[in-house]
């Protein structure tokens, strides 16, 4: 058994690398594309364009426009009086905000009455602009309560401080950066892509070469070759595990403060289903096209359902029940409590039978439908 499984696994590497542009595809696109999304994947909000519309013209509105400046979060692109300007600099997305101050503001200010300000936003990216109007309140609350502690200490003289002092730490990410949040879920996202995509066209290449036949008629058992195709891909699945968390830890200083043998289960269950959904595609399908356009079909659905880009818990009940039959929704779990809580196994083991009942449903399944077509 053991010298026919270690012939497979020879075979199989004889067959991945034999191809000299089959190495630079396993080794050094999945380094390529951790590049590229850590870049790209970012959903901090930073350097808004700001036009401003101060009709006022008073110290206080221009004390106004200097807080939203000083924040670092803006820069003025524009200052107009003009509303058909209004309309070109958002239109055009010349501008994402438009502060506009009517005349008045500082006499209502300064005579303690209401002063009503106008915060036009660029809704076509819905959550930045969520993030922009969150900072746009925040710097409009604090200078409301400046002015009002100003007001009271010409009134009343020097008054006391709040006696609520609150304060606040920010765990696991302490700069609030998107990009540490995603790119964990990056290496989950890649290592399935192409592990799934080599595993699936495995099979099929023997089908049309024309060497399934002298496969079948060997003394190979199914579960024998389900573990030759199976063990080469795993490997390759682990070495870009290394490489993908070696440039993000050194590249784009993604903390690892989780036990790497966690990480490592972790990682052989989620190849395990990886590599079991690749050998079931490949006996689904006849041409490797057939294969690829699967595998793409299946990936797409993944991602969204993982909880990589939309959280699960705003998918209708539904969808999140589905949620459940996909390993990336575990894995994504599993490294991001790996590499930025420093979680292990007493917290992440229920990823990890998840994870476990996956590989093991889909192994089991490649293996009978490889005896079904072999038969």
């Amino acid at each position: 058994m053991f010298e026919r499984i270690f012939n497979m696994l020879k075979k199989e590497f004889i067959q991945l690398l034999r191809d000299p542009k089959m190495r630079p595809i396993i080794l050094v696109m999945p380094i390529v594309q951790l590049v590229i999304f850590g870049y790209a994947a970012n959903t901090d909000v930073r350097d808004v364009s700001l036009a401003v519309v101060d009709l006022d013209h008073t110290p206080r509105s221009r004390e106004l426009v200097d807080r939203f400046v000083g924040s670092t979060y803006f820069h003025v692109v524009s200052r107009t009086d003009d509303e058909r300007e209004i309309t070109r600099l958002l239109d055009s997305s010349d501008a994402q905000v438009v502060l506009r101050i009517n005349s008045g503001f500082g006499g209502a200010v300064d005579a303690g009455r209401s002063a009503p300000v106008q915060l036009l936003l660029d809704g076509t990216d819905s959550n930045s602009a969520r993030i922009i109007l969150t900072y746009a309140a925040r710097i409009a609350a604090d200078y409301s309560q400046l002015v009002s502690l100003q007001q009271a200490q010409r009134l009343t003289g020097p008054v006391n401080s709040p006696t609520m002092d609150f304060q606040y730490r920010t765990w696991f990410n302490e700069n609030l950066e998107s990009r540490l949040f995603y790119i964990p879920g990056v290496i989950a996202i890649l290592l399935m892509i192409s592990v799934l995509m080599l595993t699936s066209m495995a099979v099929v290449r023997e089908k049309e070469i024309g060497t399934m036949e002298q496969v079948i008629v060997t003394p190979i058992r199914p579960v024998e070759f389900i573990l030759g195709k199976s063990l080469p891909f795993m490997l390759v699945g682990y070495l870009d595990v290394v490489l993908i968390s070696v440039v993000g830890v050194l590249w784009f200083g993604v903390p690892i403060r989780g036990p790497l043998s966690v990480l490592f289960l972790g990682t052989t269950l989620y190849l395990l289903t990886a590599v079991g959904t690749g050998l079931v595609i490949s006996t689904i399908a006849r041409t490797q096209q057939q294969a690829l356009m699967t595998t793409f079909f299946i990936n797409f659905p993944m991602i969204l359902l993982s909880g990589f880009m939309f959280p699960i818990a705003n998918m209708p009940q539904v969808v999140q029940y589905l949620t459940y039959a996909n390993p990336m929704r575990y894995y994504i779990v599993t490294v991001r409590g790996i590499f930025l809580k420093g979680v292990g196994l007493d917290i992440l083991w229920p990823e990890m039978i998840g994870l476990a009942i996956l590989g093991t449903l889909m192994l089991i399944l490649a293996a009978r439908r490889f005896k079904k077509t072999a038969t």
